[in-house]
């Protein structure tokens, strides 16, 4: 350990002793504290949000789907068999999916109806598996339906109400006219998202063939794979084995590219945001270490008189100003990843104390605070934190090193 170290160690002990300087270099080591652990807890909360809303759009749109080149398939029962043989394929359903008009006695809304066979659907997804109302009854026999609990708001209809579904249809010659069918309400589900609560309904598929006068074909086939991360590599290896003039993938991250995009910029946004509470703690240091430089002025004079070179004197305040960002520093990563992993109660102690609640259910979808702790996330916010704080600790260390003994000794 070098004599500059063990100074500045020295320092560091008897600055506690000294009521003023004591108090800066707490509030600067607290602050630091608290501006770490405050970014890792946000980080890990927004990481939790996102998996949710993330696993709540995959319920709905699936992780991938593949179609024809004129958006249907034809031969879905022999295609469905030969994706299934396929790597990484854990389950797959077809589906018709297409734009009508549903209208009760009271209301009328545009809806995205999309026909199913109930069985193959709650493979691929699990947003049918929260029947609010209800339960999950379509079957070729009766026309039943399945709707959002939005939608069952806009309507004002119920479970055993009966709905219209009026669609654009093909005649005999080929001319478009609409075409009518009456459905029985047999469930309300709540898919967790506004987007799919207030406009979407399920049919089965047969029912949406006849309706959409399709015959046999479908919309398209949707896939669940082992990764979703890699849904884009196995949706195009499947298509590759199938025929790729044929057939078309698109994976989950391309249907909500947007989605996407906005959740990581908003991720960014608030680390930048936060990142600045830091960059404040960190420089509240380089007040702290001036004063402390101002302090030591006679004992900066008698190390330089026995020989000890400016260049010593700055690793001896730098290496004092870096101990106290490193303790800040891993007092806070250590707080923060605690608080991350415990959120939900700490949450639900302080609703508890308060009487309120921060997502009401009857409001949110999302009533929770749901918590991911990334290791990446917690090393960039700490390696920054660092960088930081080694920028924060080089001006007051050069400004010791520039002390002049004459000044210092004129006033002793």
């Amino acid at each position: 350990m070098s004599i500059e170290f063990q100074i500045s160690n020295q320092y560091l002990r008897s600055n506690r002793k000294k009521g003023f300087v004591s108090f800066i270099s707490g509030v600067s080591m607290i602050g630091l504290i608290l501006a770490v652990m405050a970014l890792i807890t946000v980080l890990s909360v927004m990481n939790g949000f996102h998996g949710e809303l993330r696993n709540r759009v995959l319920d709905a749109i699936s992780h991938g789907y593949i179609t024809g080149n004129n958006q249907t398939l034809s031969n879905w029962e022999q295609l469905r068999k030969a994706i299934n043989e396929q790597p990484h394929i854990v389950a797959s359903s077809p589906y018709v999916e297409k734009f009508a008009l549903m209208t009760s006695r009271s209301a009328s809304q545009g809806v995205s109806v999309r026909g199913i066979v109930s069985e193959l659907e709650l493979e691929t997804s699990k947003l049918l598996s929260d029947i609010k109302y209800g339960e999950l009854l379509l079957s070729d026999d009766i026309k039943s339906t399945l709707i959002g609990i939005g939608l069952a708001n806009s309507l004002g209809v119920g479970i055993g109400n009966s709905i219209s579904l009026i669609a654009p249809s093909k005649n005999d010659i080929g001319m478009l006219i609409p075409k009518t069918e009456q459905f029985k309400i047999v469930g309300i589900f709540n898919a967790g998202l506004n987007e799919y609560n207030n406009a979407l309904a399920f049919i089965h598929l047969n029912h949406a063939q006849a309706l959409f006068s399709m015959d046999k074909r479908v919309s398209a086939i949707r896939l669940k794979v082992d990764d979703i991360f890699k849904a884009d590599k196995i949706s195009a290896e499947v298509v590759a084995v199938l025929g790729k003039e044929d057939y078309i993938a698109v994976d989950w991250m391309q249907q909500k590219r947007n989605f996407i995009r906005a959740l990581n910029l908003e991720k960014q946004m608030i680390a930048i945001i936060l990142s600045l509470i830091i960059a404040v703690a960190a420089f509240n240091i380089v007040s702290m270490m001036v004063m402390v430089v101002t302090d030591k002025k006679s004992d900066i004079a008698i190390l330089r008189t026995i020989g000890m070179t400016p260049r010593r004197i700055v690793k001896i305040f730098f290496y004092q100003a870096v101990s106290i960002g490193l303790i800040g520093i891993f007092i806070g990563v250590v707080l923060g990843l605690l608080l991350a992993s415990n959120i939900e109660v700490v949450i639900s102690t302080i609703e508890s104390i308060l009487g309120f609640q921060f997502f009401p259910t009857d409001v949110f979808y999302i009533n929770r605070f749901p918590s991911e702790i990334k290791i990446n996330d917690v090393i960039n916010v700490t390696v920054g934190s660092f960088i930081l704080v080694l920028i924060a600790a080089i001006y007051p260390a050069r400004r010791a090193g520039k002390i002049q003994i004459s000044e210092v000794l004129r006033y002793e």
